[in-house]
């Protein structure tokens, strides 16, 4: 009835820092379980992530072109996340009828 089992899943996330980045993308990891599963889930447990791409866009900007010129900069991350998944299967739990 209860299993466990591993599997691997590719998320991706964006930020205006590295931290909320990598915070945005292992929030989906979740999600991305849930959706390729049907089972019951008990349990999530990364193991190991690994960076697949982290990227950084800078961009110039300004106010009226000239004035309070800045550098705004957008990270983003995919990254390969291994889980350990403990499930409720069920095609072998019994059901009786009254």
């Amino acid at each position: 009835m209860k299993e466990h089992f591993s599997e691997k899943v590719r998320v991706s996330g964006r930020g205006d820092s590295k931290a909320k980045a990598f915070a945005d993308a292992l929030s989906h990891v979740q999600g991305t379980v849930l959706k390729s599963s049907q089972h019951i889930l008990l349990r999530i447990e990364p193991q190991d992530v690994q960076v697949v791409q982290a990227r950084v866009q800078a961009k110039k900007e300004a106010f009226l072109f000239f004035f309070l010129k800045r550098e705004r900069r957008t990270f983003s991350v995919e990254l390969d996340v291994t889980v350990n998944v403990t499930a409720i299967n069920l095609e072998k739990v019994d059901f009786v009828s009254q």
